[in-house]
């Protein structure tokens, strides 16, 4: 979704001095640069518009070196450059208060490489013009280009333009209660597990297991587990086919069970023993597993395969960054009509933006009852 493009300012000449950080250095260009929060507000309005209208922009950000020296007189000149530089609907503002400061170019074709250097040439010209030559001073130039698309690349958690990241503290104890989560429901439930492996394995020909790719967070693939539900030699086109309808919400309503979400009913590569386990959900077990590995959470959206994701709308991509999957979610537990995929997908993002660990609570005690009255099989 996003490509990255660095430059290295030349040394230019500035006389540097010490000095504290203090909020009011940086409210001394509150005319010409906008405070980090509400810069961090507008770029998530500028990356949400991208999403839902493929209206790409690109964010340069700027950081005079060594980082750990903000001389108030050392920004002056850059912010003036910048300032000259920019266009009158781009916007400059603190990314990282008096340490890296930013400027958003709005309605700028993030896929032409020449964007890069011309931001970069116009900076170093306004720079070089605002320096004097009694000592040096360096900037470092990086240009982030968001498209609004996601290109099947693996995107980096730690990219100025990614989702909005949770604390760490969240990370932390939902780590923890996925991995303590996961053991005990795997040595609860492993006489169950040891019945269903052999009743897969005397009803079908087969391996046991199910292994998919998937998309994770941020766009990683990884192996998901199932217990085989289908025959061994079952092909994917027909359900490439429903998966492209449902997503485009052309599905006809005889391809959906009732109170099914994402499923193809009377499908003919499922096994009898399949369609049981489908029913009570019981071959999602084994993603447990998926867990223990840190690929999927006890809690989060459903991971999509790849022939999903090439059928997304810009904005459905969040789903796949802003939360980790999981085996149970919001969408599965809601009694909402879960029919169309845009309302999947806003319930995704909607459990992503509400986080807490009390809500991973209430789903998860939700998730047996609808498993139970088979509105959460997936």
């Amino acid at each position: 979704m996003s490509e990255l493009f660095a430059d290295s300012l030349s040394a230019l000449p500035l006389r540097p001095r010490v000095a504290k950080r203090s909020s009011a250095r940086e409210s001394r260009w509150g005319d010409r640069v906008i405070d980090q929060e509400l810069f961090k507000s507008v770029l998530v309005r500028e990356r949400k518009l991208s999403d839902r209208f493929e209206q790409p922009f690109v964010l340069v950000l700027v950081t005079v070196t060594p980082a750990g020296d903000v001389d108030e007189r050392k920004w002056e000149p850059v912010i003036e450059a910048l300032s000259a530089a920019k266009r009158e609907t781009d916007v400059i503002g603190w990314f990282e208060s008096l340490a890296t400061i930013g400027v958003i170019l709005p309605e700028t074709d993030a896929s032409d490489p020449a964007v890069a250097t011309e931001m970069v040439s116009r900076v170093r010209q306004e720079l070089a013009a605002r320096v004097d030559a009694d000592a040096p001073i360096s900037c470092i130039t990086q240009i982030h280009s968001y498209s609004g698309r996601f290109d099947g690349r693996e995107t980096h958690p730690a990219d100025p333009l990614s989702c909005d990241r949770p604390a760490r503290w969240w990370s932390v104890a939902k780590r923890v209660i996925d991995v303590m989560g996961s053991l005990a429901l795997l040595a609860l439930f492993s006489p169950l597990l040891v019945l269903l492996t052999v009743l897969v394995k005397l009803t079908s020909r087969g391996p046991v297991f199910f292994r998919q790719p998937r998309i994770g967070q941020y766009g990683k693939v990884f192996t998901m587990l199932k217990f085989r539900t289908m025959h061994a030699d079952a092909a994917q086109p027909l359900h490439q086919e429903f998966v492209k309808e449902f997503i485009s919400a052309r599905a006809r309503p005889s391809m959906l069970g009732e109170d099914e979400v994402f499923k193809l009913v009377d499908d003919p590569r499922v096994t009898r023993f399949g369609k049981w386990l489908r029913r009570t959900s019981l071959d999602e077990m084994p993603q447990f597993l998926n867990v223990l590995t840190g690929n999927m959470s006890l809690v989060g959206p459903r991971p999509p395969l790849h022939y999903e994701v090439e059928q997304y709308k810009s904005w459905h991509y969040r789903r796949i960054l802003e939360a980790k999957p999981g085996i149970t979610g919001l969408w599965q537990v809601t009694g909402r009509n879960r029919t169309s995929f845009d309302d999947m997908v806003r319930l995704d993002l909607r459990y992503a933006r509400s986080r807490s660990l009390l809500t991973d609570l209430r789903i998860l005690l939700a998730t047996p009852r609808a498993v139970l009255s088979r509105k959460g099989a997936c």
